[in-house]
């Protein structure tokens, strides 16, 4: 069974960046669908962004369009999750996920997950 391990998380005031990083434990992970997911305290877990197996075009939540960017370095097993000017609004747990293709924002479709990794964002 593939593993995913999140890092990166911090806390940052608003306005700032930072990258959350996902290795996997297998190279397997290339044929799947790879997600970011966060959930807040109080409110249901939701996508943020995900990225299709090898080649495919990345996919953004409303909320974080122009701002989060998502990439994979295939080599290395990682998926990047880059976020910049962030707000309060963006702070939650982050979760990695991967899930078999096809590629869904349906959040039942993906059946691998981190730990998580606390983002705070502060105003």
């Amino acid at each position: 069974q593939v593993q995913l391990v999140e890092s990166g998380g911090d806390s940052v005031q608003a306005g700032g960046s930072l990258r959350l990083s996902c290795v996997a434990s297998e190279y397997t992970i290339r044929t799947y669908c790879m997600g970011w997911f966060r959930q807040a305290p109080g409110k249901e877990r939701e996508g943020v962004a995900r990225i299709t197996i090898i080649g495919g075009s990345p996919s953004y939540a409303d909320s974080v369009k122009g701002r989060f960017t998502i990439s994979q370095d295939n080599a290395e097993k990682m998926t990047y999750l880059q976020m910049n000017s962030l707000n309060a609004e963006d702070t939650a747990i982050y979760y990695c996920a991967a899930g078999p293709p096809p590629c869904t924002d349906d959040i039942s479709k993906y059946n691998i997950w981190g730990q998580g990794t606390q983002v705070t964002v502060s105003s």
